[in-house]
């Protein structure tokens, strides 16, 4: 079996981190040694991880064997989707151009807010009582 491994690259988002290995092939995706189908049951999960390889157009030139921890599997989705543009990147640079106009190469800063003292959550107060 001679495969040629491209790059290994992390992708993060929220809690989520992604270990993601670009491997020369036909397409496939495998998460968690697991088909892609099955560990994303949602299509828009789907199309979430898909992103970076159709706005690069390598959508069957690459396989994709990723390894996600952390988080929930909207978060697992966003790691994907980083890690494959950050490989993608490393692979072929003219594709810069392509990816940071999609957003893909930027990490999502976005995470949890912290539960505040006095507060029922990050924002929701406790019920205020006049009397």
């Amino acid at each position: 079996m001679s495969e040629k491994t491209v790059k290994i690259v992390i992708g993060r988002r929220k809690e989520s981190v992604a270990r993601v290995r670009l491997v020369e092939g036909n397409g496939k995706v495998r998460v968690n040694k697991r088909l892609f189908e099955d560990y994303f049951p949602r299509e828009t999960h789907r199309i979430v991880v898909m992103q970076p390889m159709e706005a690069t157009g390598t959508v069957g030139k690459y396989d994709v064997l990723a390894t996600v921890s952390g988080g929930g599997i909207s978060g697992q989705a966003g790691a994907l989707k980083h890690g494959i543009a950050r490989a993608l990147l490393e692979v072929d640079s003219s594709a810069r151009t392509a990816l940071r106009n999609g957003g893909f190469l930027t990490r999502d800063p976005r995470a949890k807010e912290r539960k505040k003292y006095g507060q029922k959550r990050a924002r929701k107060k406790f019920q205020f009582s006049k009397r």
